[in-house]
Parts: C-alpha cells; structure tokens; sequence
C-alpha cells in the first residue's frame, strides 16, 4: 500500500534537488504521464481501501494509459490538433471521481468508528 506513496516522494524529491529541465517540446508527453501516473495512483488507493486491489491490473492500467495519452499526444502534435486535451480531461475527471470515493471510503470507517468507540 504504501509502495506507490515511496515512489511519488522518491520522484518528487528527485525532481526538486536536480537541476533537470524538461524541454518545451516535451512537456506536454511529461503533462499526461504525470496525470496518468496520479490516475493510477488514487486507483489504486481506492482499489487498495476497497479491498479490491490486484497488482496485476494497477500495473498493466498505469502503462495502458500512459500509451493511449501519449499516443493522443503524439497523433495530435502530427495532426496540429491538441488531442492529449482530451486525455487531460479524461484523467482530471477520474482523479477528481476517485478523490471523491475515498474520501467517502476514509470518512464512512471514521463515523462507523466514532460510533463504535460512543456505543
């Protein structure tokens, strides 16, 4: 459970002591990886406080998306058209939806406990 919370830290502090830049042309490939990264990410904390969890299918969805968003990106940057817009909407709206389930999960067990600890 806490594996994918190591490596967003690792990532995250690696990120802010390097002196890495991205280039312009690149960022909008780093923008869908990031997003399908954290998809992926509160997926499987849901999945995980579902108890619905499978390693086999967080890791197969987390490089299913990050190819379908930059295949989008890659055909949109050939066609001119910003099609890895539609794989930001698509991520932002499942990020927003599984937020949204666990914090219903996270505070059903904290008013079922509450409720426990006053019975």
């Amino acid at each position: 459970m806490w594996l994918p919370f190591i490596g967003l830290l690792i990532g995250i502090l690696l990120g802010l002591t390097t002196g890495f830049r991205v280039p312009d042309a690149y960022s909008s490939y780093l923008s869908i990886a990031v997003l399908a990264a954290l998809d992926t990410l509160f997926g499987g904390i849901r999945a995980q406080l579902e108890k619905t969890f499978e390693e086999k299918v967080f890791l197969t969805g987390f490089f299913t998306n990050i190819i379908l968003a930059a295949g989008l990106a890659f055909l949109g940057v050939h066609l001119g058209v910003d099609l890895y817009l539609a794989a930001v909407f698509a991520f932002g709206v499942r990020l927003f939806n599984n937020l949204a389930q666990i914090r219903r999960i996270l505070l059903d067990k904290w008013t079922r406990s509450r409720a426990e600890k006053s019975a």
